[in-house]
Order: C-alpha cells, then sequence, then structure tokens
C-alpha cells in the first residue's frame, strides 16, 4: 500500500493485564461547613488518583467536587496499596465507599439523637441520605435537611467514618479469572530510499471496566503508546562487555520517543462494567496500553517490508538486510 510516495503497513495485536485488588483502608469526614474529606495512604504518581478519590467521595455523599479535600501519601493515613499492577483504583473504589457509607451511617444516628433535630423522635431506620441531605424515608429527599445543618446543631465539626477492602490478588481459591483486555492497530511508514520508518497512526481499544475518569484514562493509554513507540524503535542499552556496566546509561544517549516520534494516537474505552472487582466495576489501566504494542509494531513492519524481526528495538540494518 502506498500513500504520498510512502509504503504503508498495518499491524495489531491483542493485550492482556491482570486486574485484581490489593489490601486497602480509607477515611471520609463530613464537615460542618458542607465540605468533605477523603485519606488513603496511598500515592498519585501521575495517573490521577486524586481525583479518583474525590469524584468516588462526592459521587458517594453527594458533596460537589470541587469541596472534597483528598489527602494521599502519609503514613498517618489509613494503609493504601501501592501503586503497582494497574490494581491501585479497583482497590480503593470499595474502602472509599465503604467509608462514606460509615460516616452517612454515624450522621444517621446523630440526626435522631440532637436535641432540637427535625428528626430527634424518628428511628434510625426511618432515615435515609442521598445528595448531602438527610430526610425520611416516606417524605423524600425533597423535604430533607443539608448534612452540614444537622452537624452544626449538633454542634460538631465533623463526622468520620473508616472503610476498607480486602485484597484479591494471589488468591488461591478465586472464583473467576479477572483481567484488563485491548487492541492495538498500527500503521507505520516505511522509504526505503533514506531507510526512514515512522509510526504513523494509532488505534488502541481498551476493556478495562468502567473508566471513572476517560480525560484522565486516556492520557494514561497515550502514554502507554508513546512508550511502546520507544519500546518498539527506539529504546535499547548498550552494556561495556568487559565490566557489564550501561554504555549509553544517560538521556543524552538513551534514546527515548519524543513529541516528533508520536502520531496520532485513537483511544476507545469499551467502558464496561466488571462487577466483580468492584461495586463500580472499574479496573485499573496503568500497564494495559502498553502491553501487546510492540508486537503491533512489529506486525505493521513486516506488512510494509516483508521483513520479520524478531528483537527489540526494531533497526534499520534488520530491515535493510
Amino acid at each position: 500500500m502506498k500513500r504520498d510516495g510512502l509504503t504503508l503497513g498495518w499491524g495489531m495485536a491483542g493485550c492482556g493485564w491482570i486486574a485484581a485488588r490489593f489490601d486497602a483502608e480509607a477515611s471520609v469526614d463530613l464537615r460542618d461547613d458542607g465540605s468533605a474529606r477523603v485519606a488513603c495512604a496511598t500515592q498519585d504518581i501521575g495517573t490521577g488518583t486524586y481525583t479518583n478519590l474525590a469524584q468516588l467521595a462526592s459521587d458517594r455523599t453527594g458533596v460537589p467536587l470541587g469541596k472534597v479535600e483528598v489527602a494521599l501519601g502519609d503514613t498517618a493515613l489509613p494503609p493504601g496499596p501501592i501503586s503497582g499492577g494497574s490494581m491501585a483504583t479497583s482497590s480503593v473504589v470499595p474502602a472509599v465507599f465503604a467509608a462514606a457509607d460509615s460516616a452517612i451511617g454515624s450522621l444517621l444516628e446523630i440526626a435522631t439523637m440532637t436535641p432540637g433535630s427535625p428528626f430527634e423522635r424518628r428511628k434510625r431506620s426511618d432515615l435515609a441520605y442521598e445528595g448531602g441531605r438527610v430526610f425520611v424515608k416516606a417524605d423524600g429527599p425533597a423535604k430533607g435537611v443539608q448534612f452540614d445543618d444537622l452537624l452544626r446543631r449538633a454542634n460538631l465539626r465533623l463526622v468520620t467514618g473508616s472503610g476498607k477492602s480486602e485484597a484479591t490478588f494471589g488468591n488461591p481459591k478465586a472464583k473467576f479469572s479477572t483481567h484488563s483486555f485491548g487492541c492495538h492497530f498500527v500503521e507505520v511508514t516505511w522509504q526505503p530510499e533514506i531507510a526512514r520508518l515512522r509510526v504513523s497512526r494509532v488505534v488502541t481499544v481498551i476493556d478495562a471496566g468502567r473508566i471513572l475518569n476517560p480525560l484522565a484514562g486516556r492520557n494514561q493509554i497515550e502514554g502507554s503508546v508513546v512508550m511502546g513507540i520507544g519500546m518498539a524503535l527506539l529504546e535499547h542499552t548498550t552494556y561495556d562487555p568487559q565490566n557489564g556496566a550501561p554504555i549509553n546509561s544517560n538521556l543524552a544517549d538513551y534514546v527515548v520517543a519524543v513529541n516528533a516520534d508520536a502520531p496520532h494516537i485513537d483511544v476507545h474505552f469499551v467502558d464496561f462494567p466488571d462487577r466483580q472487582i468492584n461495586e463500580l466495576g472499574a479496573r485499573g489501566i496503568g500497564e494495559i496500553g502498553l502491553a501487546g504494542f510492540a508486537a503491533a509494531v512489529t506486525a505493521a513492519v513486516h506488512h510494509a517490508t516483508g521483513v520479520r524481526v524478531r528483537e527489540l528495538p526494531v533497526k534499520i540494518e534488520d530491515l535493510l538486510a
């Protein structure tokens, strides 16, 4: 196939990555100023954990996203998962929801025990919580009272809830095999006159359960694709044969993909919730975008050049030979 004088090659490869949970704990505070705080000792290494926890707490408590404070990365906080194996998001979902439910449960108890409360003579079982309001089930949310109003009536600055979720990773008696899946479609251009090979277009489709934050999620996959271009075409460590030390051990000599190497990247999510992994059906996407990508590139290279490369990175001398 030809386009603009260049030879085109198309290739594809499937990808898969384990999906599971680590042990995780979290706490959620409902405050008398109408705000909330969610805390977990996990960390955000740029993958959007701050945003995800804020979204989860906001969804469960009804507190607007902009009024949710997120505390991470401190050993004084409830223990959280490591950022590894693409399991942080799936691990914190049950813990945050359980913590929010615990805080809401305590709030309902306070509503029935506070003198002067509109629910002072009600049983705990008569009440419900939705959208930041406590109300009598028979009356509906429209006649409810904001949680911060109840806290001020009770002369309380906040009410706290704690929650935890158990690990599924490494369970020898697991009933289900839980994974994320995807497929990469890659187009390369080959110009044999000057031995120029480029990745010109990528379409990636990922099934990682429900995607909590599509913008950040798509950005993660795009980053993985650029990483995969480096893996397939550029990155290689050379070692000194005498002492085994890496020769190109710095960013001046070690070649990585840059903006000029990044093609048009089209990312799609199936967005099919996986209820086996957690209540929301959300799995992690940290590594799934890289898995299988180099195989898709080498398949496209074979299509364009007729040469089947079996080692990475693909070298020009491999194609000229």
